[in-house]
């Protein structure tokens, strides 16, 4: 309705609404004077009385017929089943809060002044058409909580009132029942959908729409890593059906039988009352939560209004029909448009870097349309090219830190620093890292363009095992790659990762491929023996995990649309048949007397004061580059700290503390004649 029609509706409902108590008031009044004593003044009485009930039936016949739509009154009697004996029950409860000549009025009927207040007991008396079922606890009344009962003493002498809620529905006031407020929160629509989003809006629409004749909707379930997109639709449909849409966290929700039935009724009441359908948000709920689980389990198959799953997976229930649809990002040309249609006339200036964003950050609309609001509002009319190009690289960072918010507490991230310059290997190994940075700046123009992923959907993930001795340069070279693409690095330890709870694992890297996603990060997966040792035989149930873990494991690799890093310190104990699923595999050699002192000459920056250092005789330490760095390190504070310029003397003790730590002796070849 329109605003208009919106106001007419509210008035003529007031009308109806009193209308509708006065007929209630009157008969109370007649039961009154019918009670009386046949006095010819109580007889005049009851002639008046029921000239009153005449003119307030009339009354509400003319404020029945001027409703544009159904009064509240009607609306609540026929959702809810209610007999024309609960119908006057609740507009007695009504009348206590809205008129206050009901309170004599009460306390008169019962003929007890401190009974100024509605009662089973009053009702049965008083009102027409009485049955005992009306106080049933299953009954509509008690059942939806339509009125409250007082408990102890005699039920039937206990006050009623009307739920407040309910109160408020029937002047024509909307607003979410209080109980309810913290446990569901309303979801704001998102806006235009993207094409391949809005044909499962219209299906779930279609459907919805073809059941609302049966007893229970059909369940809908929205699989899928994007809550964003799936909330988007479910709100597009409940837009276009004029429902209202509330989302509810499943593990927020309580789990006791008495909560759990309340809530039921209580959201049930609500959905009815406020035109509501609900979301319930399965993504963040532990799989290893049985109780919440179980009670949500509950709760969907007992629910009868509008109900949205949102789900990782798909989840089974028995007692209800369900439809169940997978939810994926937007497709590449969709985020395209939804860029172009979020940068508005930036669009075109920063067309040659759209491209690259598209290929590398998987956003939903949302989050494009939100980071576009912000990039515009750094650019100016008629910037230059310069200036054009470094809003493109402020987006790109604005992208890469949007992409950081699922990752942050699974993985620690690295902030690279090291470029080609600091990476000391042969040729050979360089030229490896180079086309791995080749696949993935390449990996749009491949994939899509020139048509490889129409090919074959296996295996278009860039994975990567670097394999070598501790300090070796693997870290590094991840940095630099990480570097050379403006990527986040992500380090996780897979020692850490895996678990010895059946399942727990795969459960963990599903989290950590699932978050990295969104922004395509570099994952470094620290410590590989730990899951990819030689495949085992399958003796029990924790080999075969252990086997499924791997194969999880490689066959995310695989699909990521990012790089991931495998890192080794012992290749050989790796089962063959995992390593032809890896497509780039770098070994790292421990460092020669020549690679060392290449080492040496750039492992100090160019601001660090050093006199007499002889890169000759410091390469003569057997270390690699990693145990390298740190005795510059430690040699650059005990210099600072003694005030004094970095010296070979100062080497030497750091070198001296190194090798203790590595429990290997320094031989006098090592460091002799060093100061």
């Amino acid at each position: 309705m329109n605003m208009l029609a919106t106001n007419n509706w509210i008035e003529a409902n007031q009308r109806y609404l009193t209308a509708a108590l006065a007929v209630v008031r009157t008969t109370v009044e007649c039961h009154i004077v019918s009670t009386a004593n046949e006095s010819s003044a109580d007889f005049q009485r009851k002639q008046k009385t029921e000239e009153q009930r005449s003119a307030v039936q009339e009354a509400l016949q003319e404020a029945a017929s001027a409703m544009p739509q159904p009064s509240t009154v009607e609306t609540l009697c026929t959702v809810f089943g209610l007999s024309p004996f609960e119908r006057d029950i609740l507009l007695l409860c009504a009348g206590m809060e809205l008129n206050a000549a009901f309170i004599p009025l009460c306390a008169a009927a019962q003929g007890d002044a401190t009974k100024a207040y509605p009662t089973f007991s009053l009702a049965l008396a008083a009102l027409p058409q009485p049955h005992w079922g009306a106080l049933l606890p299953d009954a509509p009344l008690r059942h939806w909580r339509l009125i409250e009962v007082d408990t102890g003493g005699v039920m039937t002498l206990n006050p009623l009132r009307i739920d407040e809620r309910v109160l408020h529905y029937l002047v024509g006031m909307q607003h979410l029942d209080e109980r309810l407020v913290g446990l569901v929160q309303p979801v704001q629509g998102g806006g235009e959908l993207v094409p391949s989003h809005a044909v499962l809006a219209e299906r779930i629409t279609h459907a919805w729409t073809q059941a609302t004749s049966s007893a229970m909707l059909p369940l809908v379930q929205l699989c899928g890593n994007d809550l964003a997109s799936k909330q988007a639709i479910a709100a597009a449909v409940c837009n276009a059906l004029g429902l209202r849409l509330y989302k509810l966290a499943a593990f927020a929700m309580p789990t006791s039988p008495g909560e759990l039935d309340a809530l039921l009724r209580l959201w049930e009441r609500e959905a009815v009352l406020g035109g509501g359908a609900l979301l319930i948000e399965y993504d963040e709920l532990d799989a290893t939560d049985t109780t919440h689980t179980k009670a949500m389990t509950q709760l969907v198959e007992q629910m009868r209004g509008p109900l949205v799953i949102a789900s990782r997976e798909r989840r089974r229930f028995l007692q209800r029909p369900a439809i169940t649809f997978d939810v994926h990002k937007p497709t590449l040309q969709e985020q395209r448009t939804v860029w172009q249609r979020a940068l508005g006339t930036a669009a075109q200036p920063l067309n040659g870097r759209l491209e690259g964003l598209v290929s590398q950050f998987s956003f939903n609309a949302s989050t494009i349309l939100a980071t576009g609001v912000g990039i515009l509002g750094q650019m100016a009319p008629g910037d230059d090219a310069a200036a054009i190009d470094e809003i493109g690289s402020v987006l790109w960072e604005i992208c890469r830190v949007q992409a950081r918010t699922g990752l942050e507490g699974l993985a620690q991230r690295i902030e690279p620093a090291a470029t080609w310059e600091d990476l000391v290997l042969p040729e050979l190994q360089r030229q490896v890292l180079r086309e791995i940075a080749a696949h993935v700046r390449q990996r749009h123009t491949v994939y899509e363009t020139w048509g490889f992923a129409k090919k074959s959907s296996r295996g278009l993930g860039i994975s990567a095992l670097f394999s070598g001795a501790s300090g070796t340069g693997k870290t590094l070279a991840a940095e630099v790659l990480a570097t050379e693409m403006r990527l986040d690095l992500y380090h996780i330890d897979l020692s850490a990762i895996v678990s010895k709870y059946i399942g727990e694992t795969e459960k963990n890297l599903r989290r950590v491929f699932d978050a990295a996603e969104e922004g395509g990060a570099i994952l470094l997966f620290d410590e590989a023996d730990a899951l990819f040792g030689k495949r085992s035989e399958v003796k029990d149930s924790h080999d075969r995990y252990a086997n499924i873990e791997v194969s999880y494991l490689l066959q995310r690799m695989e699909a990521y649309r990012g790089l991931a890093i495998l890192t080794t310190n012992m290749k050989n104990a790796l089962d063959a048949a995992f390593l032809r699923r890896i497509r780039f595999i770098v070994q790292f050699p421990f460092p020669d007397a020549a690679q060392r002192a290449e080492i040496w000459r750039r492992i100090f920056p160019a601001t660090t004061p050093t006199e007499g250092l002889d890169i000759g005789k410091l390469s003569r330490l057997n270390v690699a580059g990693g145990n390298i760095r740190n005795i510059a390190l430690n040699a650059a504070f005990l210099a600072a700290d003694a005030g004094e310029v970095v010296r070979m003397r100062h080497l030497a003790q750091a070198a001296r503390s190194e090798y203790a730590k590595l429990e290997k002796p320094l031989t006098e070849t090592e460091v002799g004649g060093w100061v």
